[in-house]
């Protein structure tokens, strides 16, 4: 499977000179499996440029959109999202295991009057709001696992496992913080166990996790931690805080190398960046 990062920032996007190294679009990763299927993991801001560049290519009409939460920062590319007005394309919208009208009203309630111009029934898109994925689900190629976050308000993370690759997925999670729902620590080490990519949310120094303890959010350092506790291969620090510009990030990555080297561990630690494709 190939992954492109169209969206990589956390909590709000940030456009600017200060963030065009690693973007300031928030949560949108495209994952094209061998077999041409297209899975979609969010809609933040990232989807309005992946929706560009869909509607540019010749071929591909079935769009499976899955969802880690309904956060703002998750959804709020959907209204731009230009293969939803087309006929020509079929979107299956997932989330975990819940009732597909909760997903279904996470998308039309942000483009209910007065906070869009534009009405859901204005898509010509054909939807299909599924019930979730409650254990596994075979996508394609690839088979989809999800777990509980640790996040207030709840969330899923997911495995992606196509043949013997597997990436997981894991946005939004605070490891060690118990929100309700949330899974112990070696629980989360079990669901990453052997995978080649981990996409983990690293938005914090320990620092500023001192007054951020319960947000939702992960150390970069506890990110390596659970890496190297899974045996992962690489870990991508994901989900970067809306005050980190590209060098402050670079900083955070160098940290990152350091904390593994002392930990006798080989994992490839690098930095989630817009426009950026990596083979899992």
């Amino acid at each position: 499977m190939k992954l492109t990062f169209w969206g990589c920032r956390g909590s709000i996007p940030v456009p600017g000179a200060s963030t065009s190294g690693y973007g300031g679009n928030t949560s949108c990763v495209e994952v094209r499996l061998e077999d041409g299927s297209l899975i979609v993991l969010d809609a933040g801001t990232g989807l309005r440029n992946l929706g560009k560049h869909l509607v540019e290519q010749p071929n591909g009409s079935d769009i499976n959109l899955i969802l880690t939460h309904p956060h703002w920062d998750h959804l709020m590319g959907f209204p731009y999202f230009a293969p939803a007005y087309l006929e020509r394309y079929r979107i299956h919208v997932k989330g975990g295991p819940i009732a597909k009208q909760t997903v279904q009203d996470y998308l039309e309630h942000q483009m209910q009057p007065p906070y869009f111009p534009a009405r859901f029934a204005s898509m010509k898109a054909r939807f299909d709001f599924t019930n979730g994925i409650p254990v596994v689900k075979h996508i394609g190629t690839a088979e989809i696992t999800p777990i509980p976050l640790s996040h207030p308000n709840g969330g899923y993370g997911f495995r992606i496992a196509e043949g013997s690759r597997a990436c997981v997925f894991l946005t939004d999670n605070e490891p060690g913080f118990d929100h309700p729902g949330s899974r112990a620590w070696y629980e989360y080490v079990n669901f990453c166990r052997d995978a080649d990519l981990l996409i983990h949310d690293a938005q914090y120094t320990d620092r500023e996790y001192e007054r951020t303890e319960g947000w939702g959010h992960s150390t970069y350092g506890a990110a390596v931690e659970l890496a190297v506790q899974a045996r992962v291969k690489r870990l991508c620090l994901f989900h970067h805080d809306p005050d980190h510009d590209d060098l402050f990030l670079e900083q955070m990555l160098k940290a990152s190398r350091a904390l593994a080297a002392t930990r006798h561990s080989a994992v490839d630690c690098f930095l989630a960046a817009e426009g950026q494709g990596t083979a899992v």
